[in-house]
C-alpha cells in the first residue's frame, strides 16, 4: 500500500509539469519504456533495489540506458533516485501512465474469452458499454481456454461475467444446496 502512494504523489507531480512544459505525450512514452524496461529485466529491477549502489552510480546506468529520454524524464529519475525512491519507478511508470490516459479520456478494458473474437462480436459488447461511459475505449484481449465459451470484460474495478464456466459453476451451486 504505501509504494502505491508514493507512486500516486510522484506520478501525480510528474504528470503535473508535463502537462505545464506540454510534454505528456513524450513522458509518457519514456515511462512506457521505463516500466517495461524494469519488468522485464530482473537485474535491473534487483540492481535498483539494492540499497548498497549509490545514486550516482544508479543515475549513471539510467543516463547510459535512457539517453533518448527527454529531459524531463531524466530530471524526474534523478530525483527519484536522490529521494531514495527508485525501487519504486515501475510502479510510479505505470502509474504516470494510467493518470496520462485518464486525463486524455482513455479507459483501458480487458476482454477475456476463451477463444479469439471476431471484430462483430467484439464491436457489439464494446458498442453496448460504450454508451455508460465517457471516454474512448484501450481493448486488451486475452484468451483463457477455461472459460469454454462467452466473456469476461474487465474495466477497472468492474467485472462483467459472461463465461459458461462461471453459468456452470452458479448451476453447481444450486443444484448442490
Amino acid at each position: 500500500m504505501r509504494g502505491t502512494k508514493i507512486a500516486a504523489r510522484y506520478a501525480q507531480s510528474l504528470l503535473e509539469l508535463a502537462q505545464e512544459r506540454k510534454e505528456e505525450e513524450v513522458v509518457a512514452k519514456d515511462m512506457l519504456q521505463l516500466s517495461n524496461s524494469i519488468n522485464e529485466s530482473r537485474e535491473l529491477a534487483v540492481f535498483l533495489a539494492s540499497p548498497i549502489i549509490n545514486a550516482s552510480k544508479k543515475n549513471e546506468v539510467f543516463e547510459a540506458l535512457f539517453s533518448d529520454f527527454a529531459e524531463i524524464s531524466k530530471g524526474f529519475i534523478k530525483l527519484i533516485t536522490k529521494n531514495g525512491r527508485e525501487a519504486y519507478l515501475a510502479v510510479i511508470a505505470d502509474e504516470y501512465n494510467a493518470k496520462f490516459k485518464a486525463a486524455q479520456g482513455i479507459i483501458p478494458v480487458t476482454i477475456t474469452s476463451a477463444q479469439k473474437l471476431d471484430k462483430t462480436v467484439k464491436s457489439t459488447i464494446l458498442s453496448k458499454l460504450e454508451g455508460k461511459v465517457n471516454g474512448k475505449f484501450e481493448v486488451t484481449e486475452k484468451i483463457d481456454e477455461s472459460l469454454i465459451g462467452g466473456f469476461v470484460f474487465r474495466m477497472g474495478d468492474t467485472q462483467i461475467e459472461g463465461s459458461v464456466a462461471r453459468q456452470l459453476k452458479e448451476l453447481k451451486q444450486r443444484l448442490t444446496r
